[in-house]
């Protein structure tokens, strides 16, 4: 297990808990109640970091190399039945944009996301979890699918924002985006949106657009990230804890907002301390979505979806 910086006190409490346990078992010494008493300890402890965390906490669990990513959940939610496609029919297939066919809890679903990786090769394979239009263009092409035979789409976020490359601009990263913006709003089958780790920019919003849109607790969702804000205002990255909280980027302010319509709670620690209660809980919200969007018709569905992005920004005193 990687630790955090403000994590340190629980790695402390779990090391003297490990010494604590091999003393016991290479002597006769009975260590039982001293174990209990770090045990407890660490329990507090555990529980005052992290229900008091700040925006830039959350920022960092999010990005945490030991979270699930959007692939861990694709083979948690739809065990062997998910079926990869692959490519936008115009330029090449993006390995930073994913999709397919799945079951979730016995129904089908379109199931898109942004993949990162989870060391040097495969983050580069992934380019980091950012998509260029044709991942975009893949993803609309997939959920424009979905729409022909009647099957309910799944986005899953996590990306640092879409690829800001020169080629990337050259091939209409801003059009692509703005694209399926546009579609999703009119697309006439469900769309579950969840955020599981991070939701930068555009590159989020790119497939964003959801019937209904969840966050796990310990994710962001915000227009930049906290380190590009702080070198825009202040020409450097020492601000970005200021910035992330000026930014009112976490679940809670999103919910607050109006912006997302549920919170998926986390274990203790965040998703990956107990990944499959976090798959679980990841189910059961799809499900539940699915469910409250089912038996709409084709016009009520794409109806409330307008609304609900049209009343988006409004503020009254």
């Amino acid at each position: 297990m990687e630790y955090l910086d403000f994590e340190l006190p629980i790695k402390e409490l779990e090391d003297q808990l490990d010494k604590c346990q091999i003393i016991g078992e290479e002597s006769n010494v009975d260590v039982t109640a001293t174990c209990k008493q770090i045990e407890k300890k660490l329990e507090e402890t555990k529980k005052k970091i992290y229900k008091n965390l700040s925006a830039w906490q959350r920022v960092q669990l999010s990005r945490h190399p030991s979270r699930p990513y959007t692939m861990d959940h694709v083979r948690a939610l739809c065990g062997g039945t998910f079926l990869e496609l692959f490519g936008d029919r115009n330029f090449k297939d993006d390995k930073a944009m994913i999709g397919g066919l799945g079951k979730i809890g016995g129904q089908s679903f379109m199931i898109v996301g942004q993949q990162k990786g989870f060391n040097t090769k495969t983050r580069q394979f992934r380019n980091f979890g950012m998509a260029n239009p044709e991942g975009y263009r893949k993803a609309l092409r997939l959920m424009k699918m979905a729409e022909k035979f009647g099957i309910p789409v799944v986005t899953l976020v996590d990306t640092p924002g879409a690829y800001p490359g020169l080629e990337a601009e050259e091939r209409g990263q801003g059009e692509a985006i703005a694209r399926n913006i546009f579609e999703m709003l009119r697309l006439k089958t469900p769309i579950i949106t969840v955020i599981v780790g991070e939701g930068a920019s555009g590159g989020a919003l790119g497939i964003g657009v959801g019937d209904r849109v969840y966050m796990l607790e310990n994710t962001w969702y915000s227009v930049i990230s906290p380190e590009s804000c702080s070198s825009i205002l202040w020409r450097s990255w020492e601000y970005k804890e200021i910035a992330a909280e000026a930014l009112k980027l976490t679940s809670y302010d999103m919910k607050k907002q109006k912006l997302i319509d549920e919170i998926i709670p986390e274990p203790l620690g965040g998703a990956h301390y107990d990944r499959e209660t976090t798959f679980k809980t990841v189910e059961q919200y799809i499900i539940k979505g699915y469910n409250e969007l089912k038996d709409l018709s084709t016009e009520e569905l794409v109806s409330q979806r307008m609304d609900k992005y049209s009343k988006m920004g409004e503020y009254k005193e």
